[in-house]
């Protein structure tokens, strides 16, 4: 099985960097055997701020078209590698293939592996996105908080790569903010930001105080495993009969006009 990552930590931290190389090995070692995993990420000068909603609506245009040739090139599912999942509704859309996202892969993970979860953010402009998403997978209600790392800034997390002793620093500031939310009854903890779930998953650590960490990248990768062998047994993952129902008939023929042959690819 082929899977496509779509990363906006590595396109703003370059593909060959020390985040990049962590991130990949983390999925590779997590991946099970005859899973091959690419790490992508977007164009320079793309990614840069995507706490910001509008530099995210000028960044989503690329993940769509990433998603596009993904399929095109033979992936079998696409995973948006992002808390805030850009274009996690409009690939579902147009995509046959399965396209999985961060947060919603964690979260309903965590309910499977507790009956209650708390967040542990990096940055307070976070907090409304990440509730957001929540909110739509309709498990708002298994969440008792969202505490935050008291995180001096993106520098300091990216030198924990490379230098041990910002590493244990980092895994000492998310611990301690996951125990606010064990404290207001959390069962599993998730880490909001894939930079974090690869220091942690680097770092070997997966329990705060015997309380399980939701691994975000290893939730998304084996969400993403299972998607695809659904789809293998059954032909299907992803429905379309209503909300991810693509255009058909003269309209799309009206469609792919104006936009192009490629959209919407085994639509009739």
């Amino acid at each position: 099985m082929k899977l496509f990552y779509q990363s906006m930590g590595v396109a703003r931290r370059s593909e060959s960097g020390p985040y990049a190389r962590a991130l990949a090995k983390v999925l590779r070692d997590s991946a099970a055997p005859g899973t091959d995993i690419g790490v992508f990420g977007l164009s320079p000068h793309r990614a840069l701020a995507d706490q910001y909603r509008y530099l995210e609506h000028l960044d989503t245009g690329e993940i769509l078209d990433n998603g596009l040739r993904a399929e095109k090139e033979g992936y079998d599912a696409f995973l948006i590698g992002n808390v805030f999942e850009p274009g996690l509704h409009e690939l579902r859309e147009v995509l046959n293939i399965p396209v999985l996202g961060l947060l919603e892969s964690s979260v309903h993970l965590a309910c499977l592996m507790g009956a209650s979860f708390s967040i542990v953010n990096v940055n307070p402009k976070f907090t409304r996105r990440v509730t957001e998403n929540i909110a739509s997978t309709g498990l708002a209600s298994r969440m008792v908080s969202i505490d935050k790392m008291e995180v001096e800034g993106g520098r300091v997390v990216d030198r924990a790569f490379e230098d041990e002793a910002v590493r244990a620093d980092v895994v000492r500031q998310f611990s301690d903010a996951a125990r606010l939310g064990i404290a207001k009854g959390a069962e599993t903890v998730i880490p909001a930001g894939g930079i974090v779930m690869t220091i942690l998953a680097h770092a070997g650590v997966h329990a705060v105080d015997g309380v399980p960490i939701v691994n975000g990248l290893i939730a998304l990768l084996k969400t993403a495993e299972m998607a695809v062998q659904i789809r293998q047994l059954t032909g299907g993952f992803t429905s379309k009969r209503m909300m991810y129902a693509p255009p058909t008939g003269k309209l799309l023929q009206d469609i792919r006009t104006a936009y192009g042959d490629h959209v919407y690819p085994g639509a009739v």
